[in-house]
């Protein structure tokens, strides 16, 4: 093994940390490299890159190579204990924050591939513009898979609350009940016109940016509706 680093793991690396500590909890075993792959989106190559990061970085130990070997260390242990605390006290901070004239910064949002939601940063007093309510709340933009509609990394966008969205909307939704993305949503139609209606089943979240691809998820809830967009100059 290298040499431990201090350098903070990516969302990326934090996302596969938190499925490799998932599988031990529930199936008492680790996931294989190609199993992490799936389940991430990106190719084994990616995966294995990531895992060789957390074993530097001192978040993963067992042999190279083997199946079912990966284990959390016990700062990795600990770091995903601060993360879960970190993300209950922003679900806590937001209506207070709200009450208070300011609409919560509640963390960041992919515009890539889907990553876990982070520890709440600021507020964003723009109640001007939005107005003030619980039901607004501000995201920033990771990433450029929204560059096609001139929704730039490290821009805010302001979303409305919202549990639905209409087609061709520009959402916020959670994808596998802990990654976060922000994207133009779809309902897919059914495979056979025999098939039973569309009734919360299969969405496509569409990019704006031909490097990336559609999302297809049969697990995806929305949890805002864009309605403004902030920039910094």
């Amino acid at each position: 093994m290298g040499q431990k680093t201090d350098v903070p793991p990516t969302p990326r690396q934090v996302q596969l940390l938190k499925t490799i500590a998932e599988f031990a909890g529930r199936d008492g075993y680790s996931p294989t490299i190609g199993e992490l792959a799936q389940t991430a989106g990106v190719s084994r190559t990616t995966t294995f890159e990531h895992i060789e990061q957390l074993r530097k970085k001192g978040l993963v130990s067992g042999p190279a190579g083997k199946a079912r070997s990966l284990t959390p260390t016990s700062k990795a242990r600990k770091l995903l204990k601060r993360l879960a605390v970190a993300e209950t006290a922003t679900a806590a901070a937001v209506p207070a924050a709200a009450k208070q004239g300011e609409i919560p910064l509640a963390g960041v949002v992919a515009a890539g591939l889907p990553i876990e939601a982070v520890e709440n940063k600021d507020n964003l007093s723009i109640n001007s513009l939005f107005g003030s309510c619980d039901e607004v709340f501000a995201l920033e933009v990771r990433g450029d898979s929204m560059a096609g509609e001139n929704i730039n990394d490290g821009d805010y966008v302001i979303c409305r609350r919202a549990s639905s969205a209409s087609d061709g909307q520009l959402v916020v939704a959670i994808v596998d009940n802990e990654n976060a993305t922000l994207k133009r949503f779809y309902r897919e139609p059914p495979a056979s016109p025999l098939a039973t209606p569309w009734q919360g089943g299969r969405v496509r979240l569409q990019p704006a940016n031909d490097e990336y691809q559609p999302i297809y998820s049969d697990n995806c809830r929305v949890e805002g509706v864009v309605i403004g967009l902030i920039r910094k100059l």
